[in-house]
């Protein structure tokens, strides 16, 4: 950038010595040696700066910068300052997990896509960032994965006393020359805390070498009956149900004489669906009773669990005052009185509890303690007559979020209750004088989009049951858990890394995973954000010698791969914690080409320890990257003496930089955000000065220290007044 220089008449005058008091111009031949020439007229520190070339023309190692990628795609300034001055663009957030990864975890590349497109039209590299980090992750997406199977339970009354097996096995009886053992245990249950246990012995061979019987149910002759239970075995083994008094005794269930049982739980239904004909009474029968057959296999276990019995033809009890709580038509009844109305709509059958809907409610108010201000609410089919009732709603969210119920006529309120990617049963006991006349679920605390289905509210005495003929929830184990997240890295690394296989050739494969005292992350925390998700906590250590194989696997083979973290300057324990497992990853196998040092740094950051951080880098014979360096002043008013501060240590990093890296090691310097206009800020450092350019994308001080850094001089040194063409 070049600029002519203009000199007033006046200063011109006064150099050669001329008063304008005198009356007659005398012109009179001077030393040459005494002459004062344009070229020594003093230059302002603006003027110096702004005579500086782009700063990519004073290095040949990459420069790099993280930008907000909207910024990029819609504003000219930094469009036109991005493409001058730098060689590598890195997107700040939407090639991460979270904004890439929908909720059906497919892969949505519009916005990443376009951002490629444009950084390669105008020449630029693009740094992938990044494949496998904790935060920025669509979290709700990968925890419901994990979550536990919810599987309802049937609609009625369960006839059996006992059938949870809670706290006992009272009302069922066993024999058959098999039996070793059928006991209460709570070694295992599919829910709550107990189960049946039944254990073969030796000379097991015929399926009815141990029965289990239940107690007499009474029956309705006429009527259909359903049984489901859940059951596992320790190893391969063989359940069949018999019946007395019923008009099937020995019933094959889809078309198998028997059930074959492993270490997984599964739930067995007996109904007419499976059976080929309805379950139904024999002729004349007022009770029935029938067994669990488990004898034919030797040496195996058994745990059963959750048996449950209902008369399909009995009346439905009780009744529900709410006109639609399960939505499988449409969202009548209900409406927004707080808060986006265009929130709450049917959410699709894919998206229910049970049936063909539920209600959705979306929104982004984030006040605790005026859960009111989203509020959806209906009108009971008639104000509660006098006594005492039970809410109850089943309800999750996409990510961690709360809900409170209230109600109209005579106000009540439930405490706040958690919600998570999994669907939840809550219950909530009011008295009413004949004085409520409706409900409202208060959902303001947490943003976030909430599933509620099956709302209730029936008459308290209504709600007797014999056992469990609830949900029943099935937690996955740790195993499956480890599969279920490891195909999901696979997938997810393997889409992104293969989509752009021919536009990105160098990654951030695993960010941050250090703690600041230089051990592993283990992704055991107690309140995760809702965006975080720690693939760790699922594969262990090795989960990134995992990504970089997957990455090194789907992507070119000579693709740049880094890891990289922050705070290694300040914490030399971590910068030595990272570099020791980098040299596990490589012992087990994977190939890391590069390390990543983020540097958000300030200008009072430890010099000697950044000189002690490169000089352990360095030793680690990787490519090295400063990938996000930017140096806060912290303040939101800085002064000039803080500019000149800011300056001095973006100077001292490059300098640091190119004296101890190899050059065979220097991969680039990254700068972390443009400018410090606030749009750029809303996320990342709201009060404070830390980039290269100012609020109005002026270049500023640190500008001509960094370039000088990559210069390895003072590029000003020469500058002079005289015309610049």
């Amino acid at each position: 950038m070049k600029y002519i220089k203009l000199i007033s008449l006046f200063a011109i005058l006064s150099f050669i010595g001329i008063s304008c008091e005198d009356t007659k111009m005398e012109w009179e031949e001077r030393d040459p040696a005494s002459k004062i020439t344009v070229a020594e007229i003093p230059l302002k520190m603006e003027e110096k700066i702004e005579r500086y070339d782009a700063l990519k023309t004073y290095t040949d190692m990459k420069l790099g910068v993280g930008v907000v990628a909207s910024l990029y795609m819609d504003d000219q300034r930094v469009d036109s300052i991005v493409n001058e001055n730098f060689d590598e663009v890195v997107a700040g957030y939407i090639m991460k997990h979270g904004p890439m990864v929908q909720s059906d975890g497919s892969l949505d590349f519009t916005a990443a896509d376009a951002f490629v497109q444009k950084a390669k039209d105008a020449g630029l590299d693009v740094f992938g960032h990044t494949l496998v980090w904790h935060q920025n992750q669509n979290a709700a997406y990968l925890n419901g994965l994990i979550a536990p199977e919810v599987i309802p339970g049937q609609a009625g009354t369960n006839l059996l006393s006992n059938g949870d097996f809670e706290e006992n096995i009272t009302g069922w009886n066993s024999w058959g020359g098999a039996k070793e053992v059928v006991e209460h245990t709570t070694d295992d249950a599919v829910s709550g805390s107990g189960s049946l246990k039944a254990v073969t012995g030796d000379g097991a061979a015929n399926i009815w070498d141990l029965e289990i019987q239940s107690e007499d149910v009474p029956v309705v002759e006429g009527h259909r009956y359903e049984i489901t239970f859940f059951i596992r075995s320790e190893g391969t083994g063989h359940v069949r149900l018999a019946f007395n008094n019923m008009n099937l005794e020995y019933p094959w269930i889809n078309g198998a004489e028997t059930v074959e049982t492993s270490s997984a739980w599964q739930q067995v239904t007996y109904n007419a669906e499976t059976l080929g004909e309805d379950l139904m009474p024999a002729e004349g029968a007022t009770t029935m009773n029938f067994r669990f057959d488990v004898g034919a296999d030797p040496n195996m276990t058994y745990y059963i669990d959750n048996v449950v019995m209902v008369d399909i033809d009995a009346e439905t009890q009780p009744v529900n005052y709410v006109p639609n709580g399960t939505f499988d038509t449409d969202m009548s009844g209900w409406s927004v009185w707080n808060g986006p109305t265009e929130g709450l709509t049917q959410a699709t059958e894919a998206e229910a509890y049970e049936g063909t809907g539920a209600m959705k409610m979306q929104h982004d108010i984030n006040d605790p303690g005026n859960q009111w201000k989203v509020q959806v609410h209906t009108d009971f089919t008639e104000t509660l007559p006098a006594g005492d009732y039970v809410v109850s709603y089943y309800i999750r969210s996409d990510a961690a979020g709360s809900v409170r119920c209230s109600t109209t006529g005579t106000a009540y309120y439930q405490g706040d209750q958690p919600t998570s990617t999994t669907w939840s049963l809550i219950e909530w006991q009011i008295t009413s004088a004949d004085d409520i006349t409706g409900l409202n679920f208060d959902l303001g605390a947490i943003a976030g989009t909430y599933y509620i289905d099956n709302v209730m509210v029936t008459p308290a005495d209504g709600q007797g049951s014999g056992g469990s003929s609830g949900p029943t929830i099935i937690e996955k184990t740790d195993e499956e858990k480890t599969q279920i997240i490891t195909d999901a890295l696979e997938s997810w690394i393997a889409e992104m890394v293969g989509h752009y296989k021919d536009d990105i050739t160098a990654w951030d494969v695993v960010n941050e995973p250090m703690n600041n005292d230089g051990t592993l992350r283990d992704g055991n925390v107690s309140d995760p954000a809702n965006d975080e998700f720690y693939w760790q906590k699922y594969l262990g250590g090795d989960y990134a010698v995992m990504a970089f194989n997957l990455a090194r696997q789907y992507g070119n083979q000579d693709d740049i791969l880094f890891i990289n973290d922050y705070g290694l300057e300040s914490s030399i324990p971590k910068c030595e914690g990272l570099i020791d497992y980098v040299e596990y990853i490589e012992d087990q196998g994977a190939k890391v080409d590069g390390i990543g040092t983020q540097m958000h740094i300030t200008i009072n950051s430890n010099k000697d320890n950044i000189v002690h951080m490169f000089e352990l880098l360095a030793a680690t014979g990787k490519l090295i990257k400063v990938s996000e360096l930017d140096v806060q002043v912290l303040t939101d008013a800085p002064t000039s003496e803080d500019f000149e501060k800011q300056a001095e240590m973006y100077q001292f990093v490059v300098d640091s930089y190119r004296e101890i890296i190899p050059e065979a090691q220097q991969y680039g310097i990254t700068v972390w955000g443009l400018s410090d206009a606030e749009q750029e800020h809303e996320n990342w450092l709201p009060d404070d000065a830390p980039c290269l350019w100012d609020a109005d994308y002026e270049r500023k001080l640190a500008y001509k220290t960094f370039a000088d850094g990559l210069a390895g001089r003072d590029v000003s040194e020469n500058f002079t007044g005289e015309f610049q063409y």
